[in-house]
């Protein structure tokens, strides 16, 4: 999975640079396709949330809503400047937000560190502005903290990962760690995609390297 791509040049635009956007949010069903519990806040009492880039939302939103503990996903466009984007804005590259997935879990049945591995085992952190043969900055790596605490767990889970990288001879990790920002949800057809298309394209999967994390907690 790991590939050496020439995107080294590729820079996320500046605001100046973006498209204007709108107003208008995207309309979001009541109920996720799969669990049918509400993808919008108000989310359940005691429950946390992280948002991840890794790539081609599809892919990566099932990785996450088959985690025992995670209450609801959606998938969106964040990390960047365009207000309420639309998908083909964003595949433009000049909206600054990459394709991401908004996790909603109970700390109290999946740690931040079980989704920091579906998160690193499951795409390539090493390649630049994109993932695959899907090549943008609107595919970047990246996580978004909304804490200290996430913010923390975070970099110690890049720091080991990139140490089991490294010991099995790949490259630097690229993966943008920010603070959110506002999360804008993707048009009805993007999410859950590949439940309402089992067919759908998917480049996710195990990337050759496993990460421990009970050995980090």
């Amino acid at each position: 999975m790991f590939r050496r791509m020439s995107t080294r040049g590729m820079t996320v635009p500046t605001g100046d640079q973006c498209l204007p956007g709108r107003s208008q949010s995207m309309p979001v069903a009541d109920a996720h396709y799969v669990n049918g519990r509400p993808m919008t806040p108000p989310f359940p009492e005691g429950t946390d949330t992280l948002v991840v880039g890794m790539g081609c939302f599809w892919g990566a939103e099932r990785l996450f809503w088959q985690v025992p503990g995670v209450v609801t996903t959606a998938v969106g466009y964040a990390g960047g400047t365009t207000p309420n984007p639309s998908y083909q804005e964003t595949c433009t590259g000049m909206t600054g937000h990459t394709e991401a997935v908004l996790i909603v879990f109970d700390p109290a049945q999946v740690s931040l560190d079980q989704l920091f591995k579906v998160f690193w085992e499951n795409h390539d952190p090493t390649q630049h502005m994109g993932q695959g043969n899907d090549i943008g900055t609107q595919y970047r790596s990246a996580i978004y903290y909304n804490s200290d605490t996430q913010k923390a767990a975070a970099e110690a889970s890049r720091e080991a990962y990139q140490a089991k990288l490294t010991a099995s001879g790949f490259g630097e990790i690229t993966t943008e760690l920010a603070a959110v920002g506002p999360f804008y949800y993707a048009e009805a057809y993007h999410q859950q995609y590949l439940a309402k298309n089992p067919g759908g394209y998917c480049n996710h999967g195990f990337c050759q390297v496993a990460y421990d994390a009970e050995a980090l907690a």
